[in-house]
């Protein structure tokens, strides 16, 4: 608009118009918004309760984040999730975006967000959905690794879990389905390059001792890294936990072939580790338990998923208990063997063994054989004394992707609805029906490994 000033002279009075001009206020200017998501890669199973969610962080110049909107389009699969099945919630900078499967297989979704000024961003999350399997309530997923073989309880709700085809050991919640929190990879310190092929765990203490399945390759040839024993130093508890390398053995399994041959190659060590002898098979040579004898620190039972002891039709499960276990891998002394264990565990052999404080132990019991996942399994109570039977608690089930493969702590088991938590290995699984087994998953996490939780009866 249009404003006169009148300015007074000596010689009179003179107006003078001066033409001054009012802008209107600047308008706002908004940036692209920016969208990132925490991965882009997400597994969940149909019907799950509290599958594994995705964080998508959004932003925009000049825009309060709450402004912002995030929404999902439709996917390219919808049988598997569409539009509807995807939620987010959140109303800050970070929201948090959850799937809700309703078949197998996998899908790509779009995420976008959209800012002040109309301007959008977008993003593409591949999802990929396992099928349902029983009691999903009592189920959660452990991503980034399918082949699951042994685990150890660190308290705070966490346990650190063993992958029988790398050397990563992985720390998870247990509660949550989720990736690991934390890995560690000892490889340089074990000298080796290839996997330890890690089967059985236990912790005594500060220390975890680990075991390699001290067996040939499926192929029947001999390989040094699985050959291996050794320990880490656990510091800190639950999502603190950290662990530190200690020591290793690399003999046990020609210290086993030597006390089997001084007892009239009763167990058929040697020829179940000769060249050309696949590890499961009931005459094999396969380890996959470890846990120590009642109220020892010193000796320790190896749990053998193959050779079967021959004693009984269809064969008994065997431990063989070291004796001097700790300076095996304290100073690297020769191991030193009590008499074999045989157990009737109903013609199937050592997956896991696990006691608690109170001496108290549970078996899980599967098959020697290598391609297993629908034999049977089932968990045994023990007392860990020879001569004394084991007692069943529980049938698994096996219809579900995966075999039975580690016990995470053992509860009270005279606690009436005592619940146990198991993990599978689920590596030779075909999780989302392409025809491609879990380890061989082009992307680290659509591999997972399930846990749950069992009422012992």
């Amino acid at each position: 608009m249009k404003k006169q000033l009148g300015i007074a002279g000596a010689a009179g009075t003179a107006a003078l118009i001066v033409a001054a001009t009012v802008m209107p206020a600047h308008a706002v200017t908004y940036g692209t918004p920016t969208i990132s998501l925490s991965a882009g890669y997400l597994s969940g199973s149909v019907a799950g309760v509290g599958d594994q969610t995705v964080n998508v962080t959004v932003g925009q110049s000049g825009a309060d984040v709450s402004a912002l909107t995030v929404s999902a389009s439709a996917s390219t699969k919808a049988s598997v999730a569409g539009t509807g099945d995807v939620t987010v919630t959140g109303t800050g900078a970070v929201r948090q975006l959850a799937v809700t499967a309703h078949g197998r297989g996998y899908t790509t979704l779009t995420i976008k967000v959209t800012g002040l000024g109309g301007k959008t961003a977008t993003k593409t999350l591949s999802y990929a959905a396992s099928a349902a399997v029983q009691n999903p309530a009592d189920a959660r997923y452990f991503s980034g690794a399918s082949d699951s073989s042994a685990a150890v309880d660190v308290g705070g709700g966490f346990t650190v879990v063993a992958d029988d085809e790398n050397n990563v050991l992985r720390l998870y919640d247990r509660s949550r389905s989720d990736a690991p929190v934390r890995t560690w990879d000892f490889s340089s310190q074990l000298g080796v390059t290839k996997e330890v092929d890690i089967e059985g765990a236990t912790r005594i203490g500060d220390t975890v001792y680990w075991t390699g399945s001290l067996g040939n390759n499926k192929d029947g040839e001999y390989k040094a890294p699985r050959n291996t024993v050794f320990t880490t130093t656990v510091s800190g508890s639950g999502a603190a936990t950290q662990l530190a390398y200690g020591r290793s053995y690399k003999h046990l399994r020609e210290d086993l072939v030597a006390w089997d041959r001084a007892h009239g190659d009763h167990y058929g060590f040697a020829a179940g580790t000769a060249a050309g002898q696949a590890p499961k098979q009931i005459d094999g040579f396969n380890v996959e338990g470890l846990e120590f004898a009642p109220g020892s620190t010193t000796t320790a039972y190896v749990g053998f998923r193959a050779p079967l002891a021959p004693a009984v039709p269809g064969g008994k499960a065997l431990l063989v208990p070291v004796t001097n276990f700790d300076q095996v891998l304290s100073n690297g002394s020769a191991a030193t063997f009590g008499s074999a264990i045989e157990l009737d565990l109903g013609g199937l052999s050592v997956r896991d063994i696990r006691k608690n404080a109170q001496d108290q132990y549970l078996i899980l019991a599967g098959s020697w054989a290598a391609d297993d996942n629908s034999d049977p399994y089932a968990l045994y109570q023990w007392d860990g004394i020879a001569g004394h039977a084991p007692v069943k608690r529980a049938d698994l089930p096996t219809t579900d992707p995966g075999g039975w493969e580690a016990i995470v702590e053992v509860p009270d088991l005279s606690a009436p609805g005592a619940r146990v938590q198991l993990i599978t290995d689920s590596g030779s699984a075909d999780l989302y029906g392409d025809g491609v087994e879990a380890k061989d998953l082009t992307h680290p996490e659509f591999k997972k490994s399930r846990a749950a939780w069992f009422t012992l009866n």
